[in-house]
C-alpha cells in the first residue's frame, strides 16, 4: 500500500507519523511519500518521520520528494494538508477583518473566504494529477476549509472524503468524562465543517442510550471552560456546540479579545520555528510534546481509520466526515457537504439518517450552505462580484458597507494568489 501526503513538509506531519507508526495492524502502509515544495522543511520532517518509524519498528518505507507528479504516481491514497500562503497569508486572514469588526479567522468568514480563493484552484490541480496517476485513488482532504475543498473535489468528481479533528476530539473528551473507551462513544454529530453540535452522545453505537444530559448535568463547567462559551447556553440548548460556534453565538466578544491578543497565527509561526528546531536534532525519534500545542489533535487516528475503511475495508464503521448531503438533511441541497456519521467502506461514505434538525441549527447551516456555494463559485471563477456576494451572504460579514470594504481587502491581501486579480 501507498499513502503519498501533499504539505509533508508541514510541523504536522510528525502526529501523522506516529499514528501510522502506532496503527501500523489497522493500515498496512508499505510506502508513505512526503511531499512539498518547502525543501528545507520537507527533510527536517521526514527526517524526523524515518526516525519514528525506526522507533516503532515499523518496515515501511518513507521517502521524500518535491516532484508532486512522481509522489502521487500509483498512490493507493493522497491525504491533502497544504496551506497556500503558510502562516503568512493566515495573518493576513485574522488580521484584516477585524478593521471592520468582523472575525479573523482562518476557517471562517472573510478570513476563510480568502483560505477558499487561494486553496480551491490548487488542490483541484493536485487532484487531476492524481487521477490522471491513479484513477482509483482516494483523496482525503484535511485541508481548510475542508467543507468548500470536499465540495469542489467531488463537483469534479473526484473519490474524495473530506476529514476533521473536531469530533474526534469531542469523542476522547467524553470518553475521558465517562471512564468508557471512545470506541464506545458514538455522536450524533450533525452540521456543515466547523458549523456542527453533538445533538446526542450514545453508549455503545447508534442505537445506544443517549448520555449527552448526562454530560451536560455533570460536567457543564468543564465543557463550557474548553468552549469558551457560557454554561448557561449549553444547558438552554441541550447540545454541544463545536467550539467555531463561538464565532457566532459570541462574535462580539470574540472579535473584542481578538484586537487586543496576538493572533492565533503569530503564536503558530513562532511554535513552529521551535518545532523545526527541535525536529532538526538527529536524536529526537518521536513526536515532541510542543506538537500537542500546534493543533490537530488525534488527527492521526481519524486520518487512519479514515483511509483503512476506504482502502480496506477496515477501521470503525461509523465515521464521522464530511461528504455529499445526498438527501440527508432535507432543507439542503443534494450536493451540499455536509459533516455526519456515515457508514465508511471500500465504496465511499453513505451518510447515516439525521432526525429531525431543529431550526435553529437547520436555519444558520442553510445560510452558510448558500455562503458556500457563492464561495465555491468565486473560487472557480474569480471576479470581485462574486467575492462580495459571498462576503454578503456569510452571517459574520452580512451588511453592504462592511461587504464592500471586506471585499476590496481581500483582493489586494490575496491579489499574487487570485490569478484572475
Amino acid at each position: 500500500m501507498k499513502l503519498t501526503v501533499v504539505g509533508g513538509g508541514s510541523t504536522y506531519t510528525p502526529e501523522l507519523i506516529d499514528g501510522f507508526a502506532r496503527l501500523r495492524d489497522t493500515l498496512p502502509i508499505e510506502e508513505l511519500v512526503l511531499t512539498d515544495p518547502a525543501t528545507d522543511r520537507l527533510e527536517l520532517v521526514g527526517g524526523l518521520a524515518r526516525r519514528i518509524f525506526a522507533r516503532q519498528a515499523h518496515d515501511g518505507r518513507i521517502t521524500t520528494t518535491t516532484d508532486l507528479d512522481a509522489a502521487v504516481d500509483g498512490a493507493d491514497a493522497v491525504l491533502l494538508q497544504l496551506r497556500v500562503g503558510g502562516q503568512a497569508a493566515r495573518q493576513q486572514d485574522e488580521t484584516w477583518p477585524l478593521e471592520c469588526g468582523c472575525v479573523g479567522q482562518e476557517t471562517t468568514g472573510a478570513g476563510g473566504l480568502a483560505k477558499a480563493l487561494r486553496t480551491v484552484p490548487v488542490v483541484l490541480d493536485i487532484a487531476e494529477r492524481v487521477r490522471r496517476a491513479n484513477p482509483g485513488a482516494w483523496i482525503i482532504d484535511f485541508t481548510n476549509p475542508v467543507g468548500i475543498v470536499t465540495r469542489a473535489l467531488l463537483q469534479e468528481g473526484h473519490r474524495a472524503v473530506g476529514l476533521c479533528n473536531v469530533a474526534i476530539g469531542l469523542q476522547r473528551k467524553f470518553a475521558a468524562l465517562l471512564g468508557v473507551r471512545p470506541a464506545e462513544v458514538h455522536l450524533d454529530h450533525v452540521g456543515l465543517n466547523h458549523l456542527t453540535w453533538e445533538t446526542g452522545v450514545r453508549l455503545g453505537g447508534p442505537e445506544g442510550a443517549d448520555v449527552l444530559p448526562k454530560l451536560l448535568a455533570e460536567h457543564g463547567d468543564a465543557l463550557a471552560d474548553d468552549l469558551r462559551l457560557p454554561r448557561v447556553l449549553l444547558d438552554r440548548l441541550g447540545v454541544v456546540p463545536s467550539y467555531y460556534l463561538r464565532y457566532f453565538y459570541a462574535h462580539d466578544a470574540v472579535v473584542r479579545e481578538m484586537r487586543t491578543k496576538p493572533s492565533r497565527a503569530a503564536e503558530v509561526a513562532e511554535m513552529e520555528r521551535q518545532l523545526l528546531a527541535l525536529y532538526a536534532d538527529p536524536a529526537l525519534d518521536e513526536k515532541p510534546e510542543l506538537l500537542s500545542k500546534r493543533g490537530g489533535a488525534y488527527y492521526s487516528e481519524a486520518a487512519v481509520d479514515l483511509a483503512a475503511a476506504l482502502l480496506t475495508g477496515a477501521g470503525s464503521p461509523f465515521q464521522v466526515v464530511n461528504t455529499l448531503n445526498r438527501g440527508t438533511l432535507p432543507f439542503l441541497p443534494d450536493d451540499a457537504v455536509i459533516e455526519v456519521q456515515a457508514a465508511v467502506g471500500r465504496d465511499g461514505a453513505a451518510p447515516l439518517p439525521v432526525p429531525h434538525v431543529d431550526p435553529l441549527y437547520a436555519g444558520l447551516m442553510a445560510q452558510v450552505t448558500a455562503y458556500e456555494d457563492l464561495a465555491l463559485g468565486a473560487a472557480l471563477h474569480g471576479g470581485r462580484d462574486r467575492v462580495f456576494r459571498a462576503l454578503l451572504a456569510h452571517p459574520l460579514v452580512g451588511q453592504f458597507e462592511y461587504a464592500e470594504k471586506l471585499t476590496d481587502e481581500l483582493i489586494a491581501h490575496n491579489r499574487e494568489h487570485l490569478a484572475w486579480a
